[in-house]
């Protein structure tokens, strides 16, 4: 049975990009491990981190990872997979990044958690063995994003990789923030196209993340409207050949 790996930055990211390529991975047969970076609880949070969670409407005696990682198990769940794995690793505004600009601007020189990173993904390809990676191009520029790319480079797989174009960041902007666009430039672009199955599973594992869909999208109107304008279509930078396996799901574009 071959394995895929997917490394979202945050509880939603994977879901929101690929989500229905994961599904049709999982009916094709193949075991599917998703595994999210930055889901670690922070007691009483302060400043912009707890604004993070009460501009959502939640109070400060919420744990607001905890119930964003029962949201991501749901997601998980509905489009058929096993239970997620979730990383303990904070999120930038645990960071020391103190405002959302902050969040898209240059990474911090003293946010050095890439080393960390690295040694957890080179442990988890090592237990898995994958025979396909996913993971984030950075569109949009979030730093957690940029810091996930960076580390997954350093890790040095080999197994061929297919990097996401990060939704819902690709439609919020005509020209979205790229910051690594040379990172990946030169790589052929991949897309997945799925039916009216795919499309259902991957509407209801977004639907899942309830505390993000009026902040990301405007309420749940806002995704179906974002979802039904992507058309069943995920696109990706492809690394690497492919199992001839994907041969039925994944196809280059151009």
């Amino acid at each position: 049975m071959p394995t895929a790996l997917a490394l979202s930055p945050h509880l939603d990211d994977a879901a929101f990009s690929c989500g229905g390529l994961l599904h049709a991975l999982g009916r094709a047969g193949w075991e599917v491990a998703t595994v999210t970076v930055f889901t670690g609880s922070v007691a009483n949070p302060t400043g912009f981190a707890l604004a993070c969670q009460t501009d959502k409407g939640l109070g400060p005696e919420v744990d607001y990872m905890d119930l964003r990682r029962a949201e991501d198990a749901a997601a998980i769940r509905a489009l058929g997979l096993a239970a997620p794995r979730h990383w303990p690793f904070r999120e930038a505004p645990h960071r020391g990044y103190a405002s959302a600009p902050e969040l898209f601007e240059d990474v911090r020189e003293e946010d050095e958690i890439v080393p960390d990173l690295i040694r957890a993904i080179r442990a988890v390809l090592s237990e898995t063995a994958p025979d396909l990676i996913l993971a984030p191009q950075a569109i949009g520029g979030h730093v957690d994003h940029v810091q996930v790319v960076r580390a997954l480079d350093a890790a040095e797989p080999t197994a061929p990789i297919l990097w996401w174009r990060d939704f819902p960041y690709t439609v919020r902007d005509q020209s979205p923030k790229e910051p690594l666009r040379a990172r990946f430039a030169a790589l052929p672009e991949a897309e997945v196209r799925f039916g009216a199955e795919g499309q259902e599973a991957k509407a209801e594992a977004c639907a899942a993340y309830a505390t993000q869909l009026g902040f990301q999208f405007g309420g749940r109107e806002g995704l179906a409207r974002r979802l039904e304008q992507e058309g069943g279509r995920e696109r990706f930078r492809r690394q690497g050949a492919l199992p001839e396996s994907l041969g039925r799901l994944v196809a280059d574009a151009g």
